[in-house]
């Protein structure tokens, strides 16, 4: 019998105007406590090359560092799942999910406008996220399991979505 795995905290600032929700992280990030910690996954590069970013900041900067950047952009993070079972870092393995609490989220985040889920599995949960009451994305994920989507296709869909909502270069 497998472990049960507990998720990373929500990143979200009180100006949080959208939220990105994944599924559940994967053993790279778990092991950094960092979302999206695997090197291959494209979130930190698709983000960056989206949002006006600071001198110096790259995807390879510091967690904390990309972190506070992200909030400034009014972007938070967080996944559906608060724990589950899974032997692998595939969505597909998960077990046992417990969820997250969305709606005792959406009480911290005042000027939250929209959704995001960040690939299928996240998305299995857009009617837990329509109750919400506010716009839901899905969009394709920023996994390296997700390589069938080439990263240009990848970018033009975040970006035409977070250009809904959030001031982008």
């Amino acid at each position: 019998r497998e472990t049960m795995l507990t998720g990373l905290p929500a990143l979200i600032g009180a100006d949080s105007r959208v939220l990105v929700l994944g599924s559940f992280p994967g053993k790279a990030s778990l092991a950094a406590q960092a979302y999206y910690g695997h090197p291959q996954n494209h979130f930190w590069r698709i983000l960056m090359d989206i949002l006006p970013v600071s001198a110096g900041l790259t995807k390879t900067s510091s967690y904390q560092k990309r972190s506070e950047w992200l909030l400034s952009q009014g972007v938070g993070l967080w996944d559906v799942y608060a724990a589950c079972e899974r032997d692998s870092s595939l969505d597909s393995d998960i077990r046992l999910a417990q969820p997250n609490d969305l709606t005792g989220l959406l009480r911290q985040c005042p000027h939250l406008k929209a959704i995001l889920h960040n690939g299928g599995e996240s998305y299995k949960h857009y009617k837990r996220t329509q109750s919400l009451g506010l716009p839901v994305h899905k969009l394709p994920s920023t996994s390296p399991a997700n390589a069938s989507i080439p990263y240009a296709r990848k970018l033009a869909a975040w970006r035409e979505v977070l250009g809904l909502y959030l001031e982008i270069t």
